[in-house]
């Protein structure tokens, strides 16, 4: 007997809340991939693999033969935000499609290390419990192009919280360590423009991937 389409199968976790992404795509939604997590979604049929999330340093991550197992077996593979921008900047060039700003960055080389999308979060309710190092780079740029800040503190900022383990960062120990090497004015104006524009790249990018795998599946059900 043949194996059951699963239709989509989306893998997501801190990135963005599953109630959010509900309201975008009716989907089958998983926990943050695991190694052998892609396979087993393309061996039992699934049509559209969307990789958010995926575990990193505490357990077997994602790997490259999984995803092009499943892009042989038919399945669309997608990737954003997280473990999945950085899977789809290695593995487009076989067919895995990366989305949103993150993806692009890595595909271009100005982000390389895992590092910059890993992030600690409660295992139940995947809450994150810090923050991913890419949404501190980007908003000080943009904190930086809108003349919140100068280019010699965004370095600096950007350098402290660098070196912070990536379980223990946060925009406020950053603006902690850096206060021999920026002065409080500039640190409390990136305050303010945190909280009034302040964005999370990560989630902004699943909510991107989201809507191609809806695209994806409307023109699956056409054809």
């Amino acid at each position: 007997m043949p194996a059951k389409k699963s239709g989509i199968v989306v893998f997501l976790g801190p990135s963005l809340s599953r109630d959010k992404a509900a309201h975008i795509l009716e989907a089958d939604y998983r926990p943050p991939a695991r190694r052998g997590d892609i396979y087993q979604a393309a061996k039992c049929g699934a049509e559209i693999i969307l990789l958010i999330d995926g575990v990193f340093f505490q357990e077997c991550s994602v790997a490259h033969k999984e995803v092009i197992y499943a892009l042989d077996a038919g399945a669309k593979v997608l990737g954003a935000s997280s473990m999945g921008a950085l899977r789809a900047s290695e593995l487009d060039v076989y067919g895995m499609e990366g989305v949103g700003r993150i993806y692009q960055a890595y595909k271009s080389g100005h982000l390389v290390s895992d590092d910059e999308v890993a992030l600690v979060f409660d295992p139940f309710s995947y809450e994150p419990a810090s923050e991913p190092l890419v949404n501190i780079r980007f908003n000080l740029d943009l904190a930086w192009q809108k003349g919140v800040i100068s280019a010699a503190s965004r370095d600096r900022l950007f350098r402290c919280a660098q070196s912070q383990y990536f379980p223990d960062r946060s925009y406020e120990r950053m603006l902690t360590d850096a206060a021999k090497w920026v002065d409080e004015e500039e640190r409390q104006r990136f305050r303010e423009f945190l909280a009034k524009e302040g964005r999370d790249f990560k989630m902004e990018d699943a909510v991107q991937a989201l809507q191609r795998a809806k695209e994806m599946d409307g023109q699956n059900r056409a054809n």
